[in-house]
């Protein structure tokens, strides 16, 4: 059985490798529950974050790696069950020259640029903040918001507060600004994604991610690259329960 996986170059969950093959920690977490329902062959393949998801309605491959769930992505996809839940994080020069340590506090100066991947929740999140079209600097992947930030044509880059950590250890110019989540609901989810005619596959991993995630197994791989309990035992027990009904609510 063969089974071609998506990725993105965003580590510490999905990168391409010194040996040109892919890594992460969701790469790998992929490769134990398939090989555990009987996958022989596994097909990373790299693509960018708006193509990710055409590219599995389409069929060009089975999953993709884990990224946020949302009620519009739902709409076009089936989701696993949820993997990890992540807070964001603002990448910035050391010495946070203009004080970004929120979205709210982007939006208060006309003159802060974001860096943000185009179409990712972070945009949502900063436009509810209220800050403008105008400060926001979409790109197509991290690499190039990473460029961008080192250039100095932005002031800060938004993603997850985990990924921030890793790429802050890899450029000693950069310094991370963790942001706080809502206390009430936590931080989104993140899970698979496969075409929502492909029951078979997404059935198989469901069953055998409930049987893996929470196993010492699981936390020691996870904890190689940065995840702690923090980022998954929030999936489990009620945020799980959740999400599986919104998904019902959707499909």
């Amino acid at each position: 059985m063969r089974v071609r996986i998506a990725y993105l170059e965003e580590p510490p969950f999905y990168w391409t490798g010194e040996d040109h093959g892919a890594t992460g920690a969701d790469i790998e977490l992929a490769d134990v529950v398939l090989r555990a329902i009987g996958v022989s062959s596994i097909e990373h393949h790299l693509t960018s974050f708006e193509a990710l998801l055409p590219g599995v309605q389409e069929g060009r491959w089975d999953m993709n790696v884990p990224i946020f769930v949302t009620a519009e992505r739902a709409g076009r996809v089936a989701f696993s069950v949820p993997v990890w839940t992540l807070g964001d994080g603002f990448l910035l020069r050391h010495g946070n020259p203009k004080a970004l340590t929120s979205y709210r506090a982007v939006a208060a100066r006309n003159d802060a640029r974001l860096g943000i991947v185009a179409g990712t929740i972070q945009y949502d999140a900063a436009m509810s903040a209220g800050v403008s079209n105008g400060q926001i600097v979409a790109f197509k992947d991290q690499p190039r918001a990473i460029d961008a930030l080192l250039a100095g044509k932005i002031d800060a880059y938004a993603s997850t507060a985990v990924g921030s950590r890793v790429l802050a250890g890899a450029h000693k110019e950069l310094e991370v600004v963790g942001l706080e989540t809502s206390k009430e609901g936590g931080g989104p989810v993140g899970a698979f994604s496969f075409n929502k005619s492909n029951h078979a596959l997404l059935d198989a991993v469901n069953e055998q991610l409930r049987k893996y995630l929470g196993s010492a197994d699981h936390r020691a791989r996870m904890a190689k690259y940065g995840l702690t309990r923090t980022e998954l035992d929030s999936v489990s027990g009620e945020s799980a329960g959740l999400i599986r009904r919104e998904h019902e609510a959707i499909l």
